[in-house]
């Protein structure tokens, strides 16, 4: 049943009022994806030279550190899942959850069992949604992440990752012999690309590029020892790990939002255009209805004074 131009017209005032909204959004996210570059490359150079030292003790020192010991039989591992807080960012946030679910099913049939780990309530609510288990949940800061965001993280699944085979710990985590990260690398405003990297035991690798072979690691004197430099350091560079993560996912979630809010925009032009052409049509329809009616109504008129004559 064709619409009336009044209904019409009130589809093309929503839609103008939805394109307002959208394109708002849009020069939001992209007024933010800048600061969110800046801070992922402004933490870039720490995470660099807390890589060449730690590099530098695991190489030199040769100490047998729990975070680097590689376990026998693994049986149980971690994933942290790098979700977003909203939506309206196109496909962020599932393509980074089909990830870990290709991740998970990789990981079973290795035949470890698997616990979730979730930053973002985006992923929260996908595994509360399906009835699935998640060991711990943050949320808050997935466009705008922390430091002290990134060590609570780190340090539960440290803990986790410490515990002995089998024993769970007094908030209900088990000990795991794994821990892997799954969240979204920043390549370009275009091209934003889901990522699982295995965290711990520990793999001294930067963020983006390997420590070339051929590369003169620094010598170090170890006051009081090793094991002490090692205590203090690891646990720094894991929480430098996680906290790379969350920028580059903050970035990515910020340049996908752009994305799709710049799509919604488009396609509400459209939309506007295609109702505005429609009630054009309609209303012309309506005015030579009416006026045929009128020609109608007249040449009735002239017929029947004919006759009375």
């Amino acid at each position: 049943m064709a619409l009336s131009v009044r209904e019409y017209r009130a589809r093309i005032k929503s839609t103008e009022s939805m394109k307002k909204i959208t394109r708002a959004m849009e020069l939001i996210a992209a007024s933010r994806i800048i600061k969110a570059q800046q801070r992922a490359q402004s933490a870039a150079p720490y995470a660099r030279e807390l890589t060449r030292a730690v590099s530098a003790v695991a190489t030199y020192a040769n100490v047998d550190h729990p975070l680097t010991r590689e376990p026998e039989d693994p049986k149980r591992a971690a994933v942290l899942i790098v979700t977003s807080d909203r939506g309206l960012a196109g496909a962020y946030s599932s393509s980074v959850l089909k990830e870990s679910e290709r991740l998970a099913e990789k990981l079973r049939e290795e035949g470890k069992e698997v616990d979730t780990y979730i930053a973002g309530r985006k992923g929260a609510a996908y595994y509360k949604f399906r009835g699935r288990p998640v060991v711990q949940s943050w949320s808050g800061f997935s466009d705008q992440p922390s430091n002290a965001a990134a060590s609570d993280i780190a340090k539960a699944l440290i803990e986790a990752f410490l515990l002995e085979d089998g024993e769970q710990g007094e908030d209900g985590k088990h000990g795991v012999d794994e821990v892997h990260v799954v969240y979204t690398r920043f390549k370009s405003m275009l091209v934003q690309e889901p990522t699982a990297v295995r965290l711990l035991p520990l793999e001294v690798v930067e963020g983006e590029e390997k420590p070339s072979s051929d590369e003169v690691l620094p010598l170090y004197e170890f006051e009081p020892s090793a094991e002490s430099v090692l205590d203090g350091l690891l646990p720094q560079y894991v929480q430098s790990r996680i906290f790379f993560a969350l920028l580059q996912a903050a970035a990515s979630e910020l340049a996908a939002r752009q994305k799709a809010m710049k799509s919604a925009t488009d396609n509400a032009d459209e939309l506007i255009k295609k109702y505005t052409r429609i009630a054009n049509q309609a209303r012309q329809a309506g005015i030579t209805q009416e006026i045929s009616e009128i020609v109608g109504g007249v040449n009735a008129l002239a017929d029947a004074n004919a006759g009375n004559e």
